[in-house]
């Protein structure tokens, strides 16, 4: 096959592609506004919905041949809006940004060949009985192939980029650089808050020995799970730079998408409870949820990808989230506002008051909150996550300024892109009720709970979290 240009390294060819963007973009929009003048209606709508699509085609292409950060902000885009272009465009804007989730522009075979030979240190076919040269997916920091291993085992090869961890080092000094590309383009004032935090734990998922380990644990975690599949991995086939799992084919996000109503209800129910379930349960959790990391088995269970991310937390921090959640839920305002206090939070002197940090907690979180069937969409989502950071909406500014502790961001976000998913795939529960599960020791209400409480029954019970008796606060929640 015929592969893109190799992943640019320096920090001056990366940050002139992102430049390109912004003023290229800037001088189109002036273009198009003045060519505007005097047409009709409908010429006027045809050219912005090129105008639209041409932005879509250039950040894919640019974002898609950089890789790395620049690449991850692109996905983060396709899942969340940031009001990047009028509400008439965003869903075909977001979904040519989807493919940068899984069908980025591909590396060539030769290239991703030397990076296996050289880091295994033997011939492409000493270490596979069968390889197939045609990448079935092509994301971030990688791509990944199918081959079979001597023993007749069918396995997934993912394989870094030459140059990719040079890459992202040159994009972690750029973020000046993505920050202006933001606030020129795409969100005007937009913080550098998530990218710091991309920038703290991205260079986690450059180590595939690290993920190969991570990835075998959550496998054996999940055994005989009714209907949550990760792929086992092979750590004696991996290296730093290649990762090889067990083969599991699927339907992809976007044939997800197109089921009925009630097979992606299903889906969107078992896609909440490995992302946000698992950290109130097992007090670990997966990083990096998005519709790239899911396939559904013809058997009817969702597949679970990548590892790179993947977080464990303090049985009092989890604790902690959970009792602000249920004084959030129970509409107890002042003692959410204690909460917050005593951990460090709210700075008392900041005038922040009980009544606005249990709106804004309310506002990123209701979704999980209300008891009632919510149907998720992309609107939703991402007015909950544009609450939380963008600095244009004065109702939270004080909020926004105070002090998140880090081991309470990270599964923030990890909130923030499952319901970002969960609203691509535009699935329907009562959240809340599914929550209560962790948040109260409640008994299962749904079928899928019921299946999960009974598998539980049978693993080990050092595991488990118990969130519900950390902090002697009233629960009177029905």
């Amino acid at each position: 096959m015929t592969g893109s240009k190799p992943v640019s390294t320096s920090r001056l060819a990366r940050g002139s592609k992102l430049g390109a963007v912004v003023a290229v973009q800037a001088v189109r929009k002036r273009r198009t506004k003045l060519a505007m003048i005097g047409r009709s209606a409908e010429v006027r709508a045809r050219m912005a919905d090129e105008s639209v699509l041409h932005l879509a085609e250039s950040l894919v292409s640019v974002l898609g041949q950089m890789k790395g950060l620049a690449m991850k902000l692109g996905q983060l885009l396709s899942l969340l809006d940031l009001e990047l272009v009028p509400p008439r465009y965003r869903e075909s804007f977001q979904r040519r940004l989807a493919v940068l989730f899984d069908h980025a522009p591909a590396v060539g075979f030769e290239a991703m060949r030397g990076v296996i030979e050289e880091d295994l240190g033997k011939p492409l076919d000493e270490l596979f009985a069968e390889f197939d040269p045609e990448p079935i997916a092509a994301a971030s920091i990688g791509q990944v192939y199918r081959a079979r291993l001597f023993d007749g085992t069918a396995v997934a090869v993912k394989v870094q980029y030459p140059g990719i961890e040079q890459a992202v080092r040159a994009d972690l000094r750029n973020l000046g650089m993505l920050r202006v590309m933001m606030q020129q383009v795409m969100l005007p004032g937009f913080t550098l808050g998530v990218l710091d935090e991309m920038r703290a734990n991205f260079e986690k998922e450059l180590d595939y020995e690290i993920e190969a380990r991570t990835q075998r644990h959550v496998a054996e975690l999940y055994a005989d799970h009714p209907f949550i599949a990760v792929p086992q991995a092979f750590p004696e086939y991996s290296s730093r730079r290649v990762l090889v799992t067990e083969y599991s084919p699927g339907l992809d996000f976007e044939a997800m998408r197109a089921l009925p109503d009630a097979d992606r209800d299903r889906i969107g129910e078992i896609v909440y409870r490995f992302y946000v379930g698992s950290l109130f349960e097992f007090a670990e959790f997966c990083g990096d949820p998005h519709p790239g990391n899911l396939l559904l088995r013809p058997d009817g269970r969702v597949v679970f990808l990548d590892f790179g991310l993947y977080k464990r937390m303090a049985h009092e921090h989890i604790a902690f989230e959970a009792t602000c959640l249920r004084a959030t839920a129970e509409d107890r305002d002042d003692d959410l506002y204690r909460l917050m206090v005593e951990r460090g939070v709210i700075d008392e002197q900041s005038g922040v008051t009980p009544e606005e940090c249990y709106n804004y907690v309310l506002s990123a979180a209701e979704w999980s909150l209300v008891d009632e069937e919510l149907p998720l969409t992309p609107e939703l989502a991402s007015a909950a996550f544009l609450h939380a950071v963008d600095p244009r909406i004065a109702e939270f500014d004080g909020m926004r300024r105070q002090n998140l502790p880090p081991e309470h961001l990270f599964s923030r976000r990890v909130d923030f892109w499952t319901c970002a998913t969960l609203g691509q795939l535009r699935a329907t529960a009562n959240w809340h009720r599914i929550a209560r599960e962790w948040l109260y020791d409640a008994e299962p209400v749904t079928e899928l709970g019921r299946l999960h409480r009974d598998w539980r029954a049978g693993q080990p019970q050092e595991c488990e979290t118990d969130v519900t008796t950390i902090t002697p606060l009233t629960n009177n929640a029905s």
